[in-house]
């Protein structure tokens, strides 16, 4: 059986592709994020795979196991919760992440869902505040796109 793989294009202000590939059970993220300003910028997968209004549509963080927000390295986060990029002073995020919760195959498939770029700095649930728990206090989405099957 060949593997899944996925690709994701973020269109607008801020562009980027981004490709996923997973072996053994381990998904990996790479690609590049061109169009923001310097600095950290939250990076999730998003529950549903709709962009009829914009961003807003993809509703909140892909979280199948119902926990709390949080940062990749944690087990009590959301599958969706890939932490932050980080856009040098040329504007460009070079992403390359690894992560066990977002298979591209089965039941908790990421494949059809947003991923979602935000303004600010994801602050991991650890910002002391309700909102932090529920999103990492990551402000507007700034760019999304739908993950898709690719060759």
């Amino acid at each position: 059986m060949a593997s899944v793989k996925g690709v994701c294009v973020l269109v607008g202000s801020v562009q980027g592709t981004l490709k996923f590939s997973e072996t053994d059970g381990v998904t990996k993220v790479e690609g590049d994020v061109k169009g923001l300003t310097p600095g950290k910028h939250g990076f999730h997968i998003h529950q549903f795979g709709d962009t009829t209004e914009g961003c807003a549509s993809a509703g909140p963080h892909f979280n199948p196991r119902g926990k709390e927000h949080g940062g990749p390295t944690v087990d009590n986060r959301h599958a969706g919760d890939l932490g932050n990029i980080v856009a040098g002073e040329d504007g460009v995020a070079k992403v390359s992440i690894t992560d066990k919760q977002i298979p591209l195959a089965g039941p908790n498939s990421i494949i059809g869902r947003t991923l979602v770029v935000h303004e600010k700095e994801d602050d991991l649930g650890k910002g002391g505040n309700p909102e932090s728990l529920k999103t990492g206090n990551a402000g507007g989405r700034i760019a999304c796109g739908i993950i898709g099957i690719c060759q």
